[in-house]
């Protein structure tokens, strides 16, 4: 069943505790800022939406679907992070890189995205990644909005408060479907507040449906 549209834009950080310039905060990302048919499907959204005031535009080379939030730096210590990548790579180990397709459009108060599917086979490697996350910090990490994961990969943000229609109509419902291939998970460090986008990649665990070690990056 679909959500329904907004009627009104809001401020996604007017009322948001962000991390200080010194802080920082550990996620599992599915990085997807080196294929170009999502810098494609993201260039014909951010164009469109060009001439409209209060987004803030998802920068090409960090494209993302946020597979789980760890926790700040203050709570997962260095040794933790590199256990997790040990971890999440066995259990990782037999999963293929998994052929997604992007299209329809997301619309929330607070962003605007494309839905990433099929769900089905990304639930298994946000499955791993969280009894990584539980086993070697006895915390399940989380992400925001409802309790169940709806994978997406955002494309701008509100910042302002401003009708919904007139970005609905510009957008519309859905792009020309485009496929991309997710083979590989990555561990990244956000320094500061979330739109300054100080990302550290820790590591990258390649999908190969085999055993590999984390790569560096």
């Amino acid at each position: 069943m679909s959500r329904p549209l907004p009627t009104q834009m809001i401020n996604r950080w007017q009322n948001r505790h962000e991390p200080g310039p010194d802080q920082g905060t550990i996620y599992w990302h599915i990085l997807l800022g080196d294929k170009p048919e999502a810098r494609d499907l993201a260039e014909t959204v951010q164009k469109r939406l060009s001439n409209f005031p209060g987004l803030h535009l998802t920068p090409p080379r960090w494209l993302h679907v946020t597979t789980l939030m760890v926790g700040s730096t203050d709570e997962i210590t260095g040794k933790q992070r590199q256990e997790m990548l040990d971890t999440a790579s066995g259990l990782l180990a037999e999963l293929p890189p998994i052929e997604v397709t992007l299209s329809r459009i997301l619309y929330h108060p607070e962003a605007i995205s494309l839905a990433v599917h099929p769900t089905d086979r990304l639930n298994k490697i946000r499955k791993a990644v969280q009894t990584t996350t539980v086993k070697v910090t006895g915390r399940e990490g989380h992400t925001e909005g409802p309790s169940y994961w709806i994978p997406h990969m955002t494309l701008a943000y509100s910042e302002a408060e401003q009708p919904a229609e007139p970005l609905i109509s510009a957008l519309g419902r859905e792009l020309p479907t485009r496929e991309i291939t997710v083979d590989a998970v990555s561990l990244v460090l956000q320094r500061g507040p979330e739109r300054i986008w100080d990302w550290h990649p820790l590591g990258r665990i390649p999908l190969f449906g085999q055993h590999r070690a984390p790569q560096d990056t």
